[in-house]
């Protein structure tokens, strides 16, 4: 493959993946606007209630942002409902900045809301922290330095156009008697808030469709490197008593005694590469998923690349602690011959459309428990026994010059075995994998 293709595949995997996130963005905020919106089109959570025995309760509003032309130019309104529990002679709910408001309440009895968790309860789901005093306040309705206020008798309920600065929220009893004991729910509505999802919904949708053009031009054109009868030995057929994957993995007579030890380092740029070929991989399989499930086919560029992709992923493993039985370093290629570590898997004709809802996790399962064993993951076999053998002959080899063949062997049949459930897995065939190490 050549560098343009290489840095196209990058770019195409890594667009790709800015497409997955805003078409995630736009759809949690889609779906976020449908669960919590209101006929008013407020986002609202459930009621709650307050009761202390405080003259006030107070809960922080701080708007951070330096720019004050967002506000002005996307206005959100915020509501405040509230009604008093007990006959108290009203409620009083205002907004106000800190500084007013802890001067307003200097030396008397208040609690301020730490957090509290969205959802109907009760007080236990509160938490505050209450400040002491011995001072009575004056009662909230003579005061003018509110931002925005309500008060009285009934459910009341404040609206307020949200502006950046340190603001306070207060409930407290209109007469500003102790002990206060409301029912209070908070709301917001932002006009634009739909409008930024579907705005990333389609951005996302745009970027997808310019990501995969550039993976897929990128497959399409690997076609022409598919692998020559020279190179790779034709697979068996499926039903011949073999699997269709041809597992390349030719012996080196002379290797480095202590290459080995810095191979993690050498590798680097590929760990790279494959990290975004691996996100093209994932795209492609999704959508080659659904194209055999509605015609029976796997799209053959998608085919060739995710072929290419367990290609490349294989001869890096081979250079490096899948077996460490090769110094040519793996080229930059999703193409066939060239290296000592190589794989092709037949193209099928046809495909189940129903087997391909099942086999890839269902029926894979006994098969994922043997890799996990073989090559470690998440669990109780966190490293695998490949690479523990791996580094096991890198030991020998540094100390006796010589890379055990009988090892080898066995280091390539459990990495083959390995691979043929990827290429089950990856739908790119619907034999199933055999449960043995050998050809």
């Amino acid at each position: 493959m050549s560098a343009g293709r290489v840095v196209s595949l990058v770019v195409g995997s890594l667009v790709i993946l800015v497409a997955i996130g805003l078409l995630l963005g736009g759809g949690a905020i889609l779906i976020v606007e449908r669960t919590f919106g209101d006929n008013d089109g407020f986002l609202a959570i459930n009621a709650i209630a307050l009761h202390r025995d405080t003259f006030a309760i107070t809960a922080p509003a701080t708007i951070e942002g330096e720019s004050y032309w967002w506000w002005w130019n996307h206005p959100t309104t915020l509501r405040v409902e509230a009604k008093a529990v007990a006959a108290h002679g009203g409620v009083f709910i205002g907004v106000a900045s800190r500084a007013e408001v802890e001067t307003y309440l200097k030396s008397i009895p208040y609690a301020e809301i730490d957090g509290f968790r969205f959802e109907e309860g009760t007080e236990e789901t509160i938490k505050y922290h209450d400040q002491v005093g011995d001072s009575v306040p004056t009662a909230p309705t003579a005061q003018s330095f509110w931002r925005a206020s309500a008060t009285g008798g009934g459910p009341q309920t404040l609206l307020w156009d949200i502006e950046p600065g340190d603001w306070v929220l207060v409930a407290m009893n209109a007469d500003g008697s102790r002990t206060v004991d409301v029912t209070c729910s908070i709301g917001v509505k932002a006009p634009w808030f739909r409008s930024v999802g579907i705005g990333l919904l389609v951005a996302g949708l745009i970027l997808l469709a310019i990501g995969l053009a550039l993976v897929l031009f990128v497959a399409r054109r690997s076609r022409g490197g598919a692998p020559t009868e020279a190179q790779v030995t034709p697979a068996a057929p499926a039903g011949s008593g073999g699997f269709p994957l041809t597992f390349q993995a030719e012996k080196d007579d002379v290797l480095s005694p202590a290459l080995w030890l810095v191979k993690w380092f050498l590798l680097i740029p590929h760990c790279i590469v494959l990290g975004f070929l691996f996100v093209g991989f994932a795209v492609s399989w999704l959508v080659s998923l659904f194209a055999i499930l509605f015609t029976g086919r796997y799209p053959r560029g998608l085919f060739d690349y995710n072929v290419g992709v367990l290609r490349w992923a294989w001869r890096v493993g081979y250079y490096g602690y899948q077996a460490l039985a090769t110094d040519r370093y793996p080229p930059f290629t999703l193409r066939a011959g060239g290296h000592p570590a190589d794989l092709d898997v037949t193209y099928p004709e046809r495909l189940s459309p129903g087997l391909v809802l099942v086999k890839w996790w269902l029926l894979a399962i006994p098969h994922y428990v043997v890799v996990a064993f073989l090559q470690g993951g998440a669990g109780v076999w966190r490293i695998g026994l490949v690479p523990i053998l791996s580094v096991f002959a890198g030991v020998m080899l540094l100390f006796t010059d010589k890379y055990p063949e009988d090892l080898r062997r066995l280091i390539v049949g459990m990495d083959r075995w390995t691979y043929r459930v990827f290429a089950y897995a990856a739908l790119l065939t619907d034999a199933y994998p055999p449960f043995r190490l050998d050809e």
